[in-house]
């Protein structure tokens, strides 16, 4: 498994070394191949998925050979390459792309600040989610939920077949405890919910813990809403972090973007309750369900 997205990130930052090192612009690099400025752009930006002829023609014009041609045009292949996640349209406009970041992910750290994050999620909990969300769908749609509702949760349930595949990458998962708290579905569904991500925990490579809201995190910080880690096995390939918000999601890789978010999550996972309470926490929360 490999992420397209993040070989591509990473053909990107090579493609932007080669030209500045071969004291090229944009300009004179693609007058030198025979195509358009905005062309190579595109590619130094990741905004498309690479050509490989079109990346052979840059190498040959930079003078790249030996293993680092075999390297680049590898990864400019893998960069290409079309993910589960492409055939269902369906899954909702915001899905795919973390599936695409989790693909080839070797770990993947994780601080939910509102929800039950989405690797977790039982069906159920999901339906009552996209039925909830109404600020997620355009102004008008209402019976389109219940059939936009079966797309999105066959997408969770692929991404998570692939977090549990052989594998498949260390998962850990830090819930604020205002998650366990707040009355996001039914008694029923909420604490399916809250049972299953106990289950999950005992039964598969994920860690969960909860941050009480009473915690004291190292200098007061505050995470101002949720965000992942991602790190990959090639040490070429970006550490990346995806931060979401309400409607849309950023995407973060650069040293000085990424770096506030390691040390923010260092801070959360230092002050979070270890496993075994986390787990006997959620369980409680779940416990008191039970007779409403």
């Amino acid at each position: 498994m490999i992420s397209p997205y993040v070989r591509r990130l990473r053909l990107a930052a090579e493609l932007r070394a080669l030209r500045t090192r071969a004291g090229l612009t944009h300009e004179q690099l693609a007058k030198k191949i025979g195509a358009s400025r905005a062309q190579i752009s595109r590619l130094e930006n990741s905004h498309v998925p690479p050509d490989q002829d079109d990346i052979i023609t840059i190498l040959d014009a930079l003078g790249v050979e030996g293993e680092q041609w075999t390297q680049l045009l590898t990864i400019a292949r893998e960069a290409a390459e079309r993910g589960w996640w492409e055939s269902n349209k369906a899954m909702g406009a915001r899905q795919p792309l973390f599936a695409n970041l989790e693909a080839g992910a070797t770990s993947i750290c994780e601080y939910q600040q509102t929800f039950f994050p989405g690797l977790m999620q039982t069906a159920e909990f999901t339906r009552v989610r996209v039925a909830a969300d109404w600020f997620h769908r355009p102004v008008g749609v209402g019976g389109e939920a219940a059939m936009n509702a079966d797309g999105i949760v066959k997408g969770r349930a692929g991404r998570q077949r692939m977090l549990a595949r052989p594998g498949g990458p260390m998962y850990e998962v830090i819930v604020d405890e205002v998650v366990l708290l707040r009355r996001l579905a039914p008694p029923a569904v909420l604490r399916a919910q809250l049972l299953h991500m106990v289950d999950k925990a005992r039964t598969e490579k994920i860690t969960v813990r909860v941050l009480p809201v009473e915690a004291d995190i190292e200098g007061y910080a505050f995470a101002p809403s949720t965000f992942s880690i991602y790190r990959y096995a090639d040490p070429g390939d970006p550490v990346v972090v995806g931060v979401e918000a309400v409607t849309s999601d950023v995407v973060l890789t650069g040293d000085e973007q990424v770096m506030p978010y390691l040390q923010m999550y260092d801070r959360i996972r230092a002050a979070a309750l270890p496993e075994p309470d986390s787990l006997h926490m959620i369980a409680q929360a779940a416990d008191r369900l039970a007779d409403i």
